[in-house]
């Protein structure tokens, strides 16, 4: 199966790259999610490490069960060769109803056929007012063309 774009990457299959991952994120389909992924791959999300697409498929049913009305912007790093970095935030609440929004960075390494196959997430959580939530577009469903990425504002 192959996955395109495949490295090695540049700057714009790249930010191609990390904008689909992004719509599938938002999509909340863990089966989707799981087939960007090889059938080995490693991943480290948070203090959780394991490996393989039911793994992930698993641990993606447990997270969106807990964090509810997610909606997540990737905005590329860096790249070179087969490897991606990028930073984002998303927005969820919890089921009290307390919202929070979610800071962080993965670096992504792909095989040949553009499979993701080592995924490292580095994550931090604060907790927000509903009423200073920046991210309202309808869920779930990708991120709309007129809702701008991150831009320099890091947080």
């Amino acid at each position: 199966m192959s996955r395109p774009p495949l490295p090695p990457f540049t700057r714009e299959t790249a930010a191609q790259k990390a904008r689909m991952a992004e719509d599938a994120w938002n999509s909340r389909d863990p089966v989707r999610v799981s087939l960007a992924y090889t059938e080995d791959s490693r991943w480290r999300n948070r203090s959780e490490v394991f490996q393989g697409r039911e793994a992930i498929v698993a641990f993606l049913t447990r997270k969106w069960e807990k964090e509810q009305d997610y909606r997540l912007i990737k905005d590329l790093w860096a790249f070179d060769g087969n490897r991606i970095a990028v930073r984002f935030q998303y927005e969820w609440h919890d089921a009290s109803g307390q919202w929070y929004r979610s800071y962080g960075n993965e670096q992504w390494e792909f095989d040949e056929h553009g499979l993701m196959k080592r995924r490292e997430a580095s994550i931090n959580d604060i907790v927000i007012a509903e009423k200073d939530r920046r991210f309202h577009w309808a869920a779930p469903g990708p991120r709309p063309a007129d809702v701008p990425g991150l831009g320099t504002d890091p947080f």
